[in-house]
């Protein structure tokens, strides 16, 4: 996992204004069929964690738990903590998904 990398196409997925980031947000973007992956907090709390997962497998987005805490995510995304975010444009969802490890599923559990 190359993290310069991830939070690097991160930040730029902000500038772009393809990223929904925060709870409600995130799973507005899920719901929606928006969202092309969706990333989690490390430290978020595990029913979140647990929601997350769900929505993502129920609708077939890829979910990835991230080694950043809240704080460290939403300054990628040049906002305040954030628990989630998730990429909405195709392209820069697949450059993430090349530096990302393999996906958390539910059936890992």
């Amino acid at each position: 996992m190359n993290e310069r990398k991830i939070f690097g196409l991160l930040g730029l997925s902000s500038k772009a204004g393809k990223i929904a980031s925060g709870e409600f947000q995130c799973e507005e973007a899920i719901r929606s069929g928006k969202a092309r992956v969706v990333l989690m907090a490390s430290d978020a709390s595990e029913n979140t964690k647990k929601k997350f997962r769900d929505k993502s497998a129920f609708y077939h987005i890829p979910y990835y738990e991230i080694p950043a805490d809240k704080a460290r995510l939403g300054r990628a995304i040049g906002r305040e903590e954030r628990s989630c975010a998730a990429v909405t444009d195709a392209g820069l969802a697949a450059d993430l998904l090349k530096h990302l490890e393999e996906p958390v599923l539910p059936d890992q559990f």
